[in-house]
């Protein structure tokens, strides 16, 4: 048996109070690691409430924190209270993300706009404090998504954003080894959480008639690759995407 063992460390998860960030902050708290659940603040009170009670079912510290990571001064804020309060962050999992499909004919410039600010520059600007505040050694994951290089129809934007993480991945994992520190990204296929299952049945449908495996994916399937490219194990792995699909190849 070779275990993973996260005791000492810290992980901030964006978004990480639903979906794939809630699953994350799970799978990382059973391994030991002390979590911060980062949410966005909106205005029915919804994600802080989320955000809080991912962090009460959680098996070691955690504690959230609200910042929208479309602005920079919030990430700046949120990564110096982390690190007033547990001393470091070893492992930054970029997971927040918002979805606005639409044909590209149809779609207009704030649905464009507002989908690139969240799931691009936001992972930007967390990195961009990542690349100074995490510990040496320390592992960086983003999410990006198979319609990366599938290019779903009516996903101009998400398919745009998920790219450039990916790009942006590449670029970060070359500028951040001479301190060991690892960027590598998951990029998952159909996944039924919150944001999943906003898309249309019949899509779905034609969508699982391509995977190998028959089924959807599980989130906690994915938070466990995300596990392993924190762990130890994954040392000499950086600038990848890890395709999480059930063998879905585009």
């Amino acid at each position: 048996m070779i275990p993973i063992d996260l005791t000492g460390k810290t992980a901030l998860i964006t978004g990480g109070g639903q979906g794939l960030g809630a699953a994350t902050a799970a799978v990382l708290a059973d391994a030991g690691c002390r979590i911060v659940v980062n949410y966005f603040n909106d205005a029915a009170g919804v994600n802080r409430q989320r955000a809080e009670e991912t962090c009460a079912a959680l098996s070691n510290e955690a504690i959230s924190i609200e910042a929208d990571v479309r602005n920079a001064e919030a990430v700046e804020a949120m990564f110096d209270h982390a690190i007033a309060r547990f001393g470091a962050l070893d492992i930054v999992v970029n997971n927040a993300a918002i979805i606005k499909d639409r044909t590209l004919k149809k779609m207009s410039i704030e649905e464009w706009q507002s989908v690139l600010d969240t799931n691009l520059s936001g992972v930007f600007n967390v990195c961009h404090q990542a690349a100074e505040k995490v510990a040496d050694g320390g592992r960086i994951v983003n999410f990006s998504s198979i319609t990366a290089s599938a290019g779903f129809f009516g996903q101009a934007n998400y398919a745009a954003s998920k790219a450039g993480v990916s790009a942006m991945t590449r670029v970060l994992s070359k500028e951040l080894a001479k301190r060991g520190i690892t960027v590598n990204d998951v990029a998952p296929g159909v996944v039924l959480t919150e944001m999943g299952k906003t898309i249309p049945e019949p899509v779905r449908d034609s969508m699982l008639a391509q995977i190998p495996l028959g089924r959807f994916g599980e989130p906690e399937e994915i938070a466990h690759v995300v596990l392993f490219l924190v762990s130890n194990l994954a040392s000499y792995m950086t600038g990848q995407t890890l395709h999480v699909s059930g063998g879905w190849r585009v």
